[in-house]
């Protein structure tokens, strides 16, 4: 699975300006998400679920845009489904290892749990210190449960999935929203948003 971040029809790329429907003129410095609960459903009704599917995608990491899937075949591919985000196993078994370990500036605390995705950059739209924006979506306790299921049906048998900011940010006005850093409505509302990103090329 590669994941091809894009901002509109541009590439997405640190510290490039970059405007939205909503005329916001902004740059991204910080961009990472979890990708979890991989499963592909193949035409001939096999199944193929990924163990351990905890994947941290960052810009600012080209490699971890690559999600090689073992056990794939050549199959005809009907849907695959995936999380945006963690689920509350693993936020409710603390801090752990590899993608999920804290190093990674992904994890609150055993309260809050993961961040699902982080985006953060700065907007003259923003009347914050050095003009900042901070996005620290999460939360895994009901009602303020952030992690989004997509589904995905490739007309090709190619699994090269588009993550579009541009239309996350043209849900949002950044002189009204520009800093979530806990669980709760306003996270949920990104979350929801952000299912709208995601594409199959």
């Amino acid at each position: 699975m590669d994941f091809h971040l894009v901002f509109d029809k541009n590439p997405l790329e640190i510290n490039k300006k970059y405007v939205s429907e909503t005329k916001d003129s902004l740059e991204i410095n910080t961009f990472k998400f979890y990708i979890s609960n991989i499963a592909v459903q193949f035409a001939d009704n096999t199944n193929y679920s990924e163990e351990n599917s905890y994947h941290l995608l960052d810009i600012e990491n080209p490699n971890s845009l690559q999600i090689p899937l073992q056990n794939y075949t050549e199959k005809s591919i009907l849907k695959i489904t995936f999380t945006i985000g963690v689920d509350s196993l693993a936020n409710v078994s603390g801090a752990m290892s590899g993608d999920l370990d804290p190093t990674t500036g992904m994890y609150w605390a055993w309260q809050s749990g993961y961040i699902n995705m982080k985006i953060q950059g700065t907007s003259k739209s923003c009347k914050t210190r050095k003009n900042a924006f901070d996005f620290h979506i999460g939360g895994y306790l009901k009602p303020y449960y952030a992690s989004r299921k997509i589904t995905l049906e490739p007309k090709k048998n190619r699994l090269n999935v588009k993550v579009d900011l541009a239309k996350l940010f043209s849900k949002i006005s950044l002189s009204e929203t520009n800093s979530i850093m806990i669980p709760g409505k306003q996270a949920m509302e990104i979350a929801d948003k952000s299912i709208q990103m995601f594409s199959l090329e």
